[in-house]
């Protein structure tokens, strides 16, 4: 039995060995004659040299102890027990090898958002692995991307990463990876401090290993002397920087945001989502309003400016419009990063040609393509889904956005409005009208446009369209009944998808509607009604304004009227030569039932009664429209 496991080996060694050379080859197959015909002596000889050549190879060694068992005339048991526990740690290695190779599937599947097959691949991990530190990791973001956020922090806390071996033998920081990952959950469920906070305990432990790294054995820290190469990768600072950047744009504080995400971008700057989150840095910090608003919070907003002189003299003065404390860059290039509406031009612009081109179905193929999407539509529930066989244009229906995800098709057109969309509000604050309009035009004419989306890119048209005296086009814009859906979000078809249907609802999850936004069709409808009637009184026709006003007023509750409709009844009430109630508008900072309806002479001199103030609330911006993700 020896003798043929020994002639299997050099059998093996001899023809089967891909990676063997000639001459490896030739002593292999010296050193089995040599053993055939009893030269054990020479055997030996030929295998040292050939294991001088191939130190790593086991089989050379097992050969070798089965030779010198023979010699001895099958007395050194140890020395043949000893090579068959080196064989024996190499049937592990190989298992240890496919542990990984699991790992690196899971990891794969994850960036593809492929649950059902990362979900199969996870089970091979937990038999293979076991609740080690990685396993365990994998499976925390499994969950986490199905929306199970307190299973995926469960999981996080029942790993021993006490245990787990430091970054210069595996290149990670299970430590930093730790941290990270409680943000990323918290930042899903919500509470963005807590992720802002686990965030900084992630950096912390990052410059720590770096700073372990980077002693090396010599003491020359910029050489890495004595470090292994997996170890270079450690530093995960950028990406870090990266969550930190975002997490900070969600609780209102943009310009450390814009720091954190300008460091990113140095690295990352292929990423057309991370040129999006920058410009939405500049939007937010040139709002100009209090720090309640900034964090895309209700706030009160009065329609008095000042009050000038006393008694007869005594004036009032209004605010003409909701207006934006723009920050210019005067004297210095657009191109300097800084914080302005300017460089947030300059973003979406980089973010726009990043995207790949936006091809419209053809019409003559419509037919065509829906057959061979309904013979696709079966696969992709599969288990090993299309994502990862590479046929047919699968593969262009990814985006690389590094560090997050891959972009699906469908991801990259809801990403290409919300660009679209900022870009049209930029270009409105710049006071670029044409730009604009070809911005918010270009947004209403995508195939695949939130109803959100849809709506911003009416109002930019017709405020676009009325600063070039286009107000007919403008009305037609500000039609109520081009608004019937105010949703966050396109859900994509089952092409799109590529995997299961619950997918989309698992990106979506942890996202609110932020509180400024119209809440419903209706609200969203009667501000378009305030935006027409303000359209009428440009070209005079103050009844139809009054009755826009009025309606409008009649659809949403008295919290939800914008200061800029109060200043639009005050207007309308001076027109018809109604100064009192004009006043007890202003004072009142609401719209009076009777000053959305007609007043006769009469009425006008009986005193108003007294109502109780209630203050509005502030009409929507681009940066708390277009977030994510």
């Amino acid at each position: 039995m020896a003798e043929s496991t020994e002639q299997n080996e050099a059998k093996h060694d001899n023809s089967s060995s891909p990676g063997a050379t000639d001459q490896e080859k030739e002593m292999a197959a010296s050193a089995y004659e040599a053993f055939s015909t009893g030269k054990h002596d020479e055997s030996l000889k030929q295998l040292d040299a050939l294991q001088d050549l191939n130190k790593e190879d086991y089989k050379i060694a097992m050969n070798k102890a089965v030779v010198e068992f023979y010699k001895s005339s099958q007395t050194t048991t140890g020395t043949l027990k000893d090579g068959a526990n080196q064989r024996a740690e190499f049937t592990a290695m190989i298992e240890a090898a496919k542990s990984k190779m699991h790992q690196y599937k899971v990891r794969a599947y994850i960036q593809m958002k492929s649950s059902k097959a990362c979900k199969r691949e996870i089970k091979s991990v937990m038999n293979t692995a076991g609740n080690s530190a990685p396993s365990l990791f994998l499976k925390s973001n499994f969950e986490y991307l199905r929306g199970n956020y307190r299973k995926a922090v469960k999981l996080l806390n029942s790993s021993n990463i006490a245990e787990h071996p430091g970054p210069i033998k595996t290149g990670e920081c299970v430590r930093c990876m730790f941290w990270n990952n409680l943000g990323c959950i918290h930042f899903a469920m919500g509470k963005h401090n807590l992720g802002i906070f686990y965030f900084k305990k992630a950096l912390q432990e990052n410059d720590h290993t770096c700073a372990q790294l980077g002693d090396g054995s010599s003491g020359q820290s910029k050489k890495f002397t004595g470090i292994p190469m997996c170890a270079l990768l450690a530093n995960k600072r950028y990406e870090l920087l990266y969550n930190c950047g975002i997490q900070l744009l969600h609780i209102g504080r943009p310009l450390a945001a814009f720091e954190c995400l300008m460091e990113a971008v140095q690295v990352y700057h292929s990423n057309p989502r991370l040129w999006l989150r920058l410009a939405e840095c500049c939007i937010s910090a040139n709002k100009g309003g209090s720090e309640q608003e900034s964090k895309g919070l209700p706030c009160k907003k009065g329609i008095v400016q000042s009050i000038v002189g006393q008694g007869y003299h005594r004036k009032i003065v209004l605010a003409s419009q909701s207006t934006q404390n723009t920050i210019y860059s005067e004297g210095q290039s657009a191109a300097i990063p800084v914080a302005s509406m300017e460089f947030a031009a300059i973003c979406l612009r980089n973010a726009l040609l990043l995207l790949p081109e936006h091809q419209q179905p053809d019409p003559k193929t419509e037919n065509g393509s829906k057959s061979s999407s309904q013979s696709g539509s079966t696969e992709s529930g599969s288990e090993n889904s299309d994502l990862c066989s590479g046929k047919g244009q699968e593969a262009d229906k990814f985006l690389s956005a590094a560090p997050s995800s891959p972009l699906r098709k469908q991801e990259v057109d809801n990403l290409r409005c919300s660009i679209l969309a900022c870009s049209a509000y930029v270009a409105l604050a710049l006071g670029d009208n044409l730009m604009a309009l070809n911005h918010a035009e270009k947004l209403l004419h995508q195939t695949k446009v939130s109803g959100s989306l849809k709506f911003l890119g009416h109002l930019y048209a017709s405020e676009a369209l009325i600063s070039l005296d286009r107000i007919s086009d403008a009305i037609a814009h500000l039609n109520p009944e081009n608004v019937s859906d105010v949703s966050m979000g396109v859900l994509p078809s089952e092409q799109d998808q590529g995997s299961e249907k619950g997918d989309e609802s698992v990106e979506s999850s942890g996202k609110q509607t932020p509180l400024c936004y119209p809440s419903s069709v209706t609200s969203a409808r009667a501000m378009m009604l305030f935006n027409l009637g303000s359209a009428y009184c440009l070209r005079s026709e103050y009844e139809k304004a009054r009755k826009c006003l009025q309606q409008a007023a009649s659809m949403v509750n008295t919290k939800e009227i914008p200061p800029e409709a109060i200043l639009l009844g005050v207007y309308l009430e001076l027109q018809n030569g109604n100064t009192q109630l004009a006043l007890q508008i202003i004072k009142r900072n609401q719209l009076l039932p009777t000053a959305v309806q007609r007043v006769s002479p009469e009425s006008r001199k009986k005193p108003v009664q007294p109502f109780q103030s209630v203050q509005p609330t502030q009409l929507p911006s681009p940066f708390t429209q277009v977030q994510r993700k």
